[in-house]
C-alpha cells in the first residue's frame, strides 16, 4: 500500500445521522453501505454530507437516524449513471470511528493533488471574488479523485494563476449548498453540490504558501452559499 496516497487525502468529521446507511455494494466480500450526516458550522447552518462505511465499521456503532457519530477518512469520487449519463459523485469514505470527544474540527480536510482543469475566476454581484479549481488527488490501485474546490477573496486572486499540472496542497471543510436546475420549460429541479472550501493553499511546485482565516469570513460565505 501506497502511504503517500493514504496521507494526501484526509478527512475528519463529526456529525449527525440524518439518513442511515444502505446497502451500495460489495467489494472481495465486504459490504458497503452509504448514507447521509449533518454537519453544524460555524453560522449555525448545516451541511449535509454523503457517507460510505464498511459493514465491519458499522457492526460496532450506532447509526440510526439522530445518532452522532465521528471518524477519520477520505474524500472520494465516483462515476454514477443516472438516465444514461454519468454524474461525478462523492462521499466520505469512512476508514475509522473514534469517540466524538477526541474530535476537534467536525468537519476538516487535507488535501495533496493537481489542478486537472483550469481555474474559473468570477465575481459575484455583491462583488465576492470567487475561483472554482478541480483537483486530481491520487488513490492506490492507479486510481484518481476528482474533487471540486471553491476558494473566495485574496485565495480566489490566487488561485487563478494556477496552471494545469501544478501540484498543491489546501486545507479547508466540506461544504454542501443547494441550487436550481432547469429539466425543461415546465420543470425545475433542486438539487445539490458538494465542494471543499478552502481556506489555505500551498504552492508545492515552490513551497510558496496562501494562508485565508475562514473562520472570520464564514458568515459572509453562506450569504452566497
Amino acid at each position: 500500500m501506497n502511504f503517500e496516497h493514504m496521507n494526501n487525502n484526509k478527512v475528519t468529521f463529526c456529525g449527525e445521522i440524518v439518513e442511515s446507511p444502505k446497502f451500495s455494494h460489495e467489494l472481495y466480500g465486504e459490504g458497503f453501505y452509504e448514507g447521509l450526516i449533518k454537519i453544524k458550522r460555524l453560522s449555525e447552518t448545516y451541511d449535509l454530507i454523503p457517507i460510505t462505511i464498511s459493514e465491519r465499521l458499522m457492526n460496532k456503532h450506532n447509526f440510526e437516524v439522530g445518532s452522532v457519530i465521528a471518524g477519520v477518512g477520505q474524500f472520494r469520487s465516483y462515476n454514477k449513471i443516472e438516465n444514461e449519463k454519468s454524474r461525478l459523485m462523492l462521499t466520505i469514505f469512512i476508514r475509522e470511528l473514534v469517540e466524538t470527544s477526541l474530535v476537534q474540527n467536525p468537519n476538516e480536510i487535507i488535501l495533496t493533488g493537481h489542478i486537472c482543469k483550469e481555474p474559473i475566476f468570477r465575481t459575484t454581484p455583491f462583488k465576492r471574488e470567487i475561483c472554482d479549481v478541480l483537483l486530481a488527488v491520487n488513490r492506490n490501485y492507479n486510481k484518481s479523485d476528482y474533487l471540486p474546490c471553491i476558494c473566495w477573496g485574496r485565495n480566489a486572486r490566487y488561485c487563478k494563476d494556477l496552471q494545469i499540472g501544478d501540484k498543491i496542497t489546501i486545507h479547508g471543510r466540506i461544504q454542501s449548498r443547494e441550487y436550481q436546475k432547469r429539466i425543461d420549460e415546465n420543470i425545475v429541479e433542486t438539487k445539490t453540490a458538494y465542494e471543499i472550501s478552502i481556506n489555505r493553499i500551498i504552492n508545492e511546485n515552490n513551497n510558496s504558501e496562501n494562508i485565508f482565516n475562514a473562520e472570520k469570513i464564514e458568515l459572509k460565505k453562506d450569504m452566497w452559499a
